[in-house]
């Protein structure tokens, strides 16, 4: 079973956007509230709302996310992929459609109950970090949980918690000032993640840095995520941080979703030629696992019987790299060790051939 059925059998959706729109301009806002514009097909409504001047900065975006899942949303600057995110956030206001949060509309809620939600389900991390400067770093961590009415005690126990937890033990009494851009980060990672959220946004967290410590900010991220299991949605223009961090990735373009699926997916199948550049310099051999790639078949096909057993989740650089050569069949197994496919050498091979730079 590949990866994305199983999130589907196992994690029910934990937030969903339906045909989300953000519109710009003149009397955007009083958009909604004309059936006129509510009756439109989507393409109609596209060319109309161009032809009146109007900025269409999403446009019919729909997807959902599962609990414990992270969820990329990627694209090139002014594709919309903030927006979608603030729009999630209600920090702007989708102009068509829903945002769904554990099945409460977000769009329709009132602003008392909307500001509880963000208080104590979302967690927010922005590119700029966002730090108060007069602030010390145990400061900055336990100011939201101090906001929504936490003792002052309570508070800095959780806040000193969370700053262990990123790493930074020992740094709570310095200043923004004093730390550095990853620092700086991390301190944000840690006070998003004091209030516990349910979940969490990222946009663009780690652009701002240099590649030695988005590196090491993405590995700890990942680490965090394995032992946390929040539902994440992180923004990014990196297609080599999205194939590494994500479950899965949409991509835009123009306001548009251009395509959805796993990272293999995209690989695999792009879309059209402005997906196929985003993975053309993305190395097939660590994303593909043998899932991705295998012959179904819950039953060992003759000539196997004596192949080598190996996980659905190893990478193609792992059974390429660290296996004997001289092994050239393999039985994919899931995490029960049961049969559930099966490929040879010669089938890997031809699938990062494929990828290859001509």
């Amino acid at each position: 079973m590949k990866t994305q059925d199983r999130i589907n059998q196992i994690h029910p959706v934990k937030l969903s956007c339906d045909a989300l729109w953000k519109v710009f301009g003149n009397d955007a806002d009083t958009l909604k509230s004309d059936p006129e514009w509510q009756a439109m097909s989507r393409a109609e409504r596209s060319e109309t709302l161009r032809e009146n001047g109007y900025i269409v900065g999403a446009e019919d975006i729909s997807f959902s996310v599962h609990a414990g899942e992270l969820f990329v949303i990627m694209g090139l600057s002014g594709s919309g992929k903030s927006t979608v995110l603030r729009c999630i956030a209600q920090l702007q206001k989708p102009s068509f459609g829903h945002v769904f949060l554990d099945g409460e509309c977000l769009d329709t809620m009132a602003e008392p109950a909307l500001r509880d939600i963000r208080r104590r389900k979302m967690g927010m991390v922005f590119q700029n970090f966002g730090l108060i400067p007069h602030f010390t770093a145990l400061q900055n961590i336990a100011f939201p949980l101090k906001v929504r009415g936490e003792s002052k005690a309570d508070a800095n126990r959780t806040a000193l918690a969370m700053l262990n937890l990123v790493g930074l033990d020992g740094r709570g009494d310095a200043y923004p000032s004093e730390l550095s851009g990853g620092m700086q980060q991390r301190v944000g990672i840690a006070r998003s993640l004091a209030v516990d959220p349910e979940l969490w946004l990222l946009d663009e967290p780690f652009s701002a840095l240099d590649p030695l410590i988005r590196r090491q900010l993405q590995d700890e991220l990942i680490a965090l995520q394995a032992r946390l299991k929040k539902s994440i949605i992180f923004v990014t223009h990196d297609f080599s941080e999205a194939v590494r961090l994500a479950d899965r990735i949409a991509i835009m373009r123009d306001g548009k979703m251009v395509q959805l699926g796993r990272p293999a997916d995209l690989l695999l199948n792009p879309a059209d030629d402005y997906v196929a550049r985003f993975v053309g310099d993305v190395s097939r051999l660590q994303v593909l696992r043998l899932d991705d790639i295998m012959t179904p078949d819950s039953k060992i096909p003759s000539g196997f019987d004596k192949a080598i057993h190996l996980d659905s989740q190893m990478t193609l650089e792992q059974c390429l790299v660290d296996l004997d050569p001289k092994q050239n069949k393999f039985v994919i197994t899931d995490e029960a060790g049961k049969p559930i496919g099966h490929c040879t050498r010669a089938d890997l091979l031809r699938i990062v051939s494929e990828g290859a730079s001509p």
